[in-house]
């Protein structure tokens, strides 16, 4: 079941690329369904906030408590500070990363605060990333909040 929701996280990513924007996508899943979907929408939105995993997180609208501590954060990308600090602010107890090679974001954080994070090395992840940095180095520079020289 985890490569069914590893699977739409990468089919939002997909769709942000097909916008023109940063191929990272998520989604939350509670009880094995879907409850918010997203992908990073900075360039589409002109948002300075909107990751995957925190467009994902508005899309699933406002829940209990209890539902984000029984939820599961799928995302492409290893979270970045401020997607893990949302992850943390709800109480999201677990976090299945595609790939963290192209970008390590905070993983030790959220395991010292108790989040149980699987990164799973996806090649379709990896691949679609590496891609993108490749072709667009200046907005992936953006994005993670680099200035480039």
């Amino acid at each position: 079941m985890s490569d069914e929701f590893m699977t739409a996280a990468l089919a939002e990513a997909e769709q942000g690329l097909t916008e023109g924007g940063i191929p990272i996508g998520a989604v939350l899943v509670h009880a094995g369904r879907i409850i918010g979907r997203g992908h990073n929408r900075r360039v589409q939105q002109g948002s300075p906030i909107l990751h995957g995993e925190m467009d994902a997180l508005e899309r699933a609208g406002r829940q209990r408590a209890q539902i984000y501590r029984a939820s599961t954060m799928f995302t492409t990308l290893s979270p970045c500070a401020m997607c893990s600090g949302a992850i943390l602010l709800y109480g999201i107890g677990r976090v299945v990363v595609g790939e963290n090679r192209t970008f390590m974001g905070e993983e030790a954080l959220l395991r010292a605060r108790g989040v149980t994070v699987e990164v799973v090395q996806d090649p379709r992840c990896i691949r679609l990333m590496e891609q993108f940095i490749t072709e667009h180095p200046e907005l992936w520079s953006e994005d993670i909040g680099e200035c480039p020289s």
